[in-house]
């Protein structure tokens, strides 16, 4: 927090801290503005409404700070209960250290009273920390204390059902508020229709569409827009404006040598090579040669543009109707009695659509998806095998068998603390973020039709994903590692050991969550990776206002990773608030904080309402 108010008062700074003002002219562009209080954000975040969140960034955004509001609720209300009654009930018993001396006394029947004191305190010490006294863990077994656990898990449950209730009908409220308003747009006249069969004989894809909705929708249906297989024309799209780009960086580097003037008063007019990467080829002067290339790709473009309308049209089309009322009925109507015919949904926003998947028949999309099942099943299967070999190298002992020049450093206690406590986790923080664009792509080659639906397939995906290999992988996984030997021998009593190490669990998900919330919302919030990206794209590459412009324009939510992120801490403080109650203070501190970070970013930073990739109407939930 100190980092982002120093940094983002520094001059230069503002477009990374405060592109949305400065996109509505509200703060200048410099950063030389001495009126704004560093510390304004937090009051403007409290005092903001969820109106003023919809304005900005529309519904979908207003409903996840539902979500986090909703889950801070839970989590308060059932602390306000657990931490002052649990707590005390678990530190004043004594089943930990009991176990310790019995299994200690067993073994040193003969050793002294003094001795078996001492070896008693060191292995007290070393087998448990303070957090276990305050855990389950420390009630002995059958002990009449369990009842107060038992009843906080019912009043766990009611807190949640009933929060839970009350988002739902607000969230059902905001959806109907957006879908009624008086702002219309116009995918709430159209519909996708998809698994078009075969025009008949002497009728084109139009022709076929036209008759068909027009004899079921006669009054009501307005035009239809049959989908082109546009892949050739979009590459060429791509090169021209590529190309459009290089030229005016070309034209900027131009006027740039003007003003130093060379020996002969002209400006030095770039040059560059024709061949691979700019490596290789002829040499060739740069302004000259893309301008050729942009009029050469304009007249290709032009042409197959032509021809993409009139040969590649695609058994898919959106179909227009004059009224909102037809076209919900029609997204909600059989058209055919087979389920691979005429398949219509509602449809989403023109630049939510993924074109390419549109023309997918139904059967090739059941068996994309089927086939993407089984390749999460497998990295969900798979992955948990590099993280606990990562993990495994990065212990303490073995860091020092590895990197022998690390061991000076580690000689120091509080270094070493940290490093034993976050390490991991921290391994396990950088393997996770890696995953959400690659469950993305799966989502998408599955044939979905629009963004926010891929976005919903990857979040459920990675959900799963991280739920299998952090929470019950580590939870069930490394016990079973542990304790392979007592299950060989016992193999009946797996699910009792597994019920007996839950407890043990909890201070590595403490530790993980905490890690969350000082590495996550440290770098969202002191953004000090897309400042560094800025400032040297604009120092060693940007030499146009569009290139400089495009380097700090701000991003989006990243729903995909973010949601899940958050459902996978839920999970690990509700599982462990009633058998270890000191997390939920931790739980409290990450949603807290998320909702203060995040809402910040929103009003200033994030994508605002008109520039947003898209506009789900909560259907991405």
């Amino acid at each position: 927090m100190l980092l982002f108010t120093w940094l983002s008062s520094r001059p230069g700074n503002a477009v990374v801290y405060y592109p949305n003002l400065i996109l509505k002219g509200l703060y200048p562009a410099d950063g030389r503005s001495s009126t704004r209080n560093p510390f304004a954000w937090i009051q403007e975040a409290l005092s903001s409404s969820e109106q003023d969140v919809v304005n900005m960034s529309g519904v979908d955004t207003a409903v996840y700070f539902v979500f986090l509001s909703t889950v801070l609720g839970i989590l308060a209300f059932s602390g306000a209960i657990l931490l002052p009654v649990l707590l005390p009930v678990a530190a004043t018993d004594r089943a930990i250290v009991d176990s310790l001396v019995n299994s200690t006394s067993n073994s040193t029947l003969n050793a002294t009273i003094s001795g078996t004191k001492s070896m008693l305190n060191s292995t007290i010490n070393a087998t448990f920390s303070e957090l276990d006294k305050l855990s389950m863990g420390n009630v002995k077994e059958k002990s009449p204390r369990l009842w107060a656990f038992f009843i906080a898990t019912y009043w766990v449950s009611f807190v949640t059902y009933y929060l839970l209730w009350k988002a739902y009908k607000h969230v059902a409220e905001l959806r109907a508020n957006a879908l009624m308003s008086s702002k219309v747009r116009p995918e709430q006249f159209a519909v996708l229709v998809r698994d078009m069969p075969n025009p008949p004989t002497g009728q084109s894809r139009k022709q076929q569409v036209d008759s068909y909705f027009k004899a079921i929708y006669p009054e009501k249906f307005y035009k239809s827009l049959v989908v082109t297989d546009n892949r050739k024309v979009n590459r060429i799209w791509k090169e021209l404006e590529a190309y459009e780009r290089k030229l005016a960086h070309a034209e900027a580097i131009y006027a740039k040598s003007k003003k130093k003037k060379n020996a002969e008063g002209k400006g030095i007019r770039p040059k560059n090579k024709t061949g691979f990467l700019g490596f290789t080829g002829k040499n060739v002067d740069s302004i000259d040669y893309y301008n050729e290339k942009i009029n050469e790709l304009t007249t290709k473009l032009k042409a197959e543009q032509k021809l993409t309308v009139q040969q590649k049209q695609q058994s898919s089309a959106l179909v227009f109707f004059n009224s909102r009322v037809t076209a919900a009925c029609a997204s909600q109507s059989l058209h055919a009695q087979m389920v691979d015919n005429w398949s219509v949904i509602d449809a989403p926003e023109p630049q939510q659509l993924i074109w390419n998947n549109l023309k997918i028949k139904f059967f090739q999309r059941q068996t994309r998806q089927y086939v993407v099942y089984l390749i999460v099943f497998l990295t969900i299967s798979f992955y948990l095998i590099p993280i606990s070999f990562v993990s495994a190298l990065t212990t303490l002992a073995n860091l020092k068998k590895l990197l022998p020049f690390l061991e000076p450093i580690l000689k120091f206690k509080t270094i070493e603390t940290v490093l034993e406590s976050y390490l991991p986790q921290f391994v396990l923080y950088i393997f996770m973020r890696f995953l959400p664009k690659f469950l993305l792509f799966l989502s998408k080659i599955e044939g979905i039709p629009s963004e926010s639906h891929a976005v919903r397939a990857a979040s459920g995906k990675y959900f799963y994903f991280i739920v299998v290999n952090v929470f019950i992988g580590i939870a069930i996984g490394g016990t079973i590692i542990s304790t392979i030997k007592r299950i060989e021998k016992n193999p009946n009593s797996v699910v009792t050991i597994l019920a007996e190490s839950l407890p043990d669990r909890a201070t590595f998900f403490l530790t993980y969550v905490a890690l969350n919330i000082f590495l996550g919302f440290g770098l969202e919030l002191s953004r000090i990776v897309p400042l560094t990206i800025f400032h040297l794209k604009k120092k060693y590459y940007c030499k146009t206002e569009a290139e400089i412009k495009a380097s700090w324009m701000p991003g989006g939510l990243s729903y995909g990773k973010r949601v899940p992120s958050d459902m996978l801490v839920i999970t690990i403080v509700l599982c462990y608030s009633v058998m270890a109650p000191i997390i939920i203070p931790f739980g409290v501190l990450y949603f807290g904080l998320g909702w203060l970070v995040l809402r910040n970013q929103v009003l200033l930073h994030y994508f605002s309402l008109l520039l947003l990739p898209f506009l789900s109407n909560l259907i991405l939930y």
